[in-house]
């Protein structure tokens, strides 16, 4: 069930909202009980038979995490094997058909079965690995309440797509969370932000970028940088816009999930950059693959080593094909080039300079992610520097400035911190007593209600488009 479908906003939404509601707050565990009913719910509307895998990824979190509490015996093995039958049940999901293709290839005989993919499998299997590993390290305390553990786990707004949570983003909330108007009306209005960036930008910026990588023969110089600059942004507002009503729906419900990008479009490197984009995921394998292989105190030859393990894993948790592979490969060697090459070097030149540095490299990387195969990776990246069958400029591309002039022309300060700058003004206006602050604010709840009609109208009219991160 997506959150951009009608079921979700004028059904799944309102009743879940109610019934949260109509219980007293000192009622904890029946409202805990109820979102919990709730988000198995949700999840068991894409298929009940995927209920039980999740329900097991549960059963291994919560019994291992018992188990490997410091203090109990053999903890450390009770850890080590939750966290191997997590990776076992993704890798089974998620990469045996990839296995078995390759197998395929090299002239094996072996049949590739046809295995689904759960949804939302990558983020609450690293969410049950790493409370496991929590536990075991002392950092949390083990859960005595698999209701809790649960809900943690499968909390709805956050299931599918993130953020990655760790059980620390969430254990106080669980028990001693406090709901108010306040919260709710925010979190409300960062929804309908958040829906309408992938609504109004991120599906109408996609129609540019499917064009464009569906060109063949066509493709120029000019649509192909289009195209990848389309996708660049598409991606960005459908995942940090899904990110978006995640964290409003979080806050209405009492919780402050962790944010989960950081404006990564105006950073000045490629290390930068993944500090911005899709925090979670990032801290995710620094703290549990990077940090245990050694990270940085260790040779240099052996930080080469862990940079290559978890940018090559980086890859493959997007998806099980060659070309996540070679994005994540493609990562590692910027990251080991800035950190060990040119990196004092940049830090020299101007920051405009940095910056159109960076925004070439990520949309390149861009296009390594969005391609359907290598062979496709290789038609993109040679069109836009020069070597295009169809010349440098087409009708086709005019047609898409032309067809998606407004979105284009919002899409460059919406990726940029202009509303964290508006909000600061605009708090600064409040505290000093301003009645244009109290006039601004209705304003913004004005904008959001329009916002969501416009959204509600569009979806209406083109029908609902799957997020890009379900996919992984």
């Amino acid at each position: 069930m997506a959150f951009s479908s009608m079921t979700f906003l004028f059904a799944f939404l309102p009743a879940a909202v109610v019934c949260y509601f109509l219980l007293p707050a000192k009622w904890r565990t029946a409202r805990n009980g109820c979102l919990l009913l709730f988000s198995l719910a949700f999840y068991a509307w894409g298929g009940v038979r995927l209920l039980p895998l999740l329900a097991l990824s549960v059963g291994i979190s919560y019994v291992g995490g018992r188990l490997a509490a410091p203090g109990r015996p053999r903890a450390r093995a009770a850890m080590a094997a939750a966290v191997a039958l997590h990776v076992v049940l993704l890798g089974y999901f998620k990469y045996t058909g990839f296995f078995l293709e390759n197998l395929a290839a090299l002239g094996l005989s072996v049949s590739v079965p046809k295995i689904l993919l759960p949804a939302g499998i990558s983020f609450y299997t690293f969410q049950g690995i790493a409370y496991v590993v929590d536990v075991y390290r002392g950092t949390v305390p083990a859960e005595r309440s698999a209701a809790r553990l649960a809900l943690f786990m499968v909390f709805f707004p956050q299931l599918l797509q993130g953020p990655i949570l760790r059980y620390q983003d969430m254990a106080a909330d669980l028990t001693a969370r406090r709901e108010t108007a306040a919260d709710a009306t925010a979190g409300a209005i960062r929804f309908c932000f958040g829906l309408a960036k992938k609504v109004l930008l991120a599906d109408a910026l996609g129609q540019i970028a499917d064009g464009a990588f569906a060109a063949g023969g066509r493709l120029t110089v000019g649509l192909a940088w289009l195209g990848a600059l389309a996708y660049t942004l598409q991606l960005y507002f459908d995942f940090s816009g899904y990110t978006d009503m995640a964290l409003g729906l979080g806050r209405v419900f009492g919780f402050r999930l962790p944010e989960n990008f950081d404006y990564p479009y105006v950073s000045r490197s490629a290390t930068e950059f993944w500090r911005r984009w899709h925090r979670t995921l990032s801290f995710w394998f620094r703290d549990y693959v990077y940090i245990p292989l050694g990270g940085n105190r260790c040779s240099r030859r052996r930080q080469v080593f862990n940079l290559l393990v978890v940018w090559m894993l980086t890859g493959l948790w997007h998806g099980s094909a060659w070309n996540f592979v070679l994005w994540g490969l493609y990562y590692a060697a910027l990251l080991m080039g800035e950190k060990f090459l040119w990196g004092k070097r940049l830090e020299r030149l101007p920051g405009a300079v940095r910056h159109v540095y960076a925004m070439v490299l990520v949309t390149v990387g861009w296009v390594l992610f969005r391609s359907a195969d290598l062979g496709q990776v290789g038609q993109m990246v040679s069109a836009m520097f020069g070597a295009a069958p169809g010349g440098a400029w087409s009708g086709e591309a005019a047609y898409y400035v032309r067809q998606y002039a407004w979105e284009l022309v919002l899409a460059i300060p919406a990726a940029l911190p202009v509303k964290d700058w508006l909000a600061a003004r605009l708090e600064a206006r409040r505290a000093a007593g301003s009645r244009a602050a109290v006039t601004l604010t209705w304003g913004v709840g004005l904008l959001a209600f329009a916002l969501l009609g416009w959204s509600v109208v569009r979806i209406l009219s083109t029908g609902v488009q799957s997020f890009l991160y379900f996919q992984f």
